[in-house]
Order: C-alpha cells, then structure tokens, then sequence
C-alpha cells in the first residue's frame, strides 16, 4: 500500500460528516452515493473505519469477475460497472471497510417492487431487495479529485488524515538510524569513562 486513510479515535466526534461528504462528492460524479466510510461508536469511542488498501488484498482475490484491482498508483479500485454484486469481498475483507450498496429498478417498465425495511442491526452483507442491483462500494481516496479524499478535507476535528506509507516507512528509518548514531555516541562516552577510570 502506498496510501490510505489514517484515524484518530480520540479525536472522532461520530458526527458522521465524513460520511456524508463522501457520499456527495461519488453521486456527482456518477458513482453510488453509499458512504465508502462507517463511523463506529461505542460507549468509550467513536472512530471511522475505511479501507486499508491491504498490499495482499484479499477482497481483490476473491472477486471472480476481476471488478477489484489494484490501480498504478497503489491503491484497491472497484469499478462498480464490473461488479456483480456476489459479496465474497465483503466477506473477506478483514477489516469490514466494504459493503454492498444497490440502485433499485423500482418503477422500471411498469414494475414496482416493495422496498422491505430492515432492523438497524442487520448487516448490509445479509440484505437482499429483489430489483436492486448490488454493487460493492469501498474506499477509494477519492481518486477522481486531486485534491484528495473529501472526507480528510470535512473532518471538523482533524481526525482523519492521508498518510503515505512510503513516506512514513522513509521517516521511520530515518529515526531509526538517528537512533543507532545516539546508541553510538552514548557507548563511546561510557567507553572513555571506563577508561578514564581504570586509568586512575
């Protein structure tokens, strides 16, 4: 993975503006307007749950019409015209960062069919409306706008941000080796100590 959407729990407010941004900005241009990120609140936390764009992606194994792959620039795309709908990748996914989202037909040549309503707990996995057709809907850090993913931008408290993987893992052995130099000097130091010592 080179990039992906990185969470702060502490600062998660569970306002769900994140969710609503995301879900404008795919309708306008075309896509299904399901939010591609869940807000999870519990008594303790609230924190959003996104795609982690896994380098071994198993939802991207799993699809047996190849709708999911892995774009150049190192993240997992759906392309929702290619989806059948099957929920395998929902199923594999471990994180549950994707979900089934669906277009009704309702009203198409004169046929009309009832939208059944659904306890709150159920999960999308485990729905099914005849005359709709399921897509699966995930992260895709908003690939369509350079200026990146929507949700980053509205979150009021900061606690989503774009992190580069690439970048993080330069910055970590750039600390690491800042790490060694200091664990150098410092046994130099005891070493001319001791010495001074035994030369007393």
């Amino acid at each position: 993975m080179s990039q992906f959407i990185a969470i702060t729990p502490s600062r998660c407010i569970g306002c769900g503006t994140c969710q609503s941004d995301c879900s404008a900005a795919h309708a306008a241009v075309g896509l299904q307007s399901e939010p591609r990120i869940s807000v999870i609140e519990t008594y303790e936390v609230s924190a959003a749950v996104t795609c982690h764009h896994c380098e071994g992606a198993p939802c991207m194994a799993v699809c047996p019409v190849n709708a999911i792959t892995k774009d150049p620039r190192d993240f997992i795309h759906v392309n929702e015209q290619t989806c059948i709908g099957c929920k395998l990748c929902a199923l594999a996914c471990p994180f549950g960062a994707i979900h089934p989202s669906g277009t009704s037909t309702a009203g198409v040549a004169g046929i009309r069919y009832a939208t059944p309503t659904y306890p709150k707990s159920l999960d999308p996995i485990l729905r099914y409306d005849e005359g709709v057709y399921l897509r699966a809907v995930k992260c895709d850090l908003c690939n369509f706008d350079p200026e990146g993913p929507h949700c980053v931008r509205a979150c009021p408290t900061d606690a989503l941000r774009l992190v580069d993987s690439r970048a993080s893992l330069r910055e970590g052995n750039g600390k690491r080796q800042a790490a060694i130099v200091a664990a150098n000097d410092i046994r130099e130091s005891l070493s001319s100590i001791r010495k001074e010592k035994n030369e007393l």
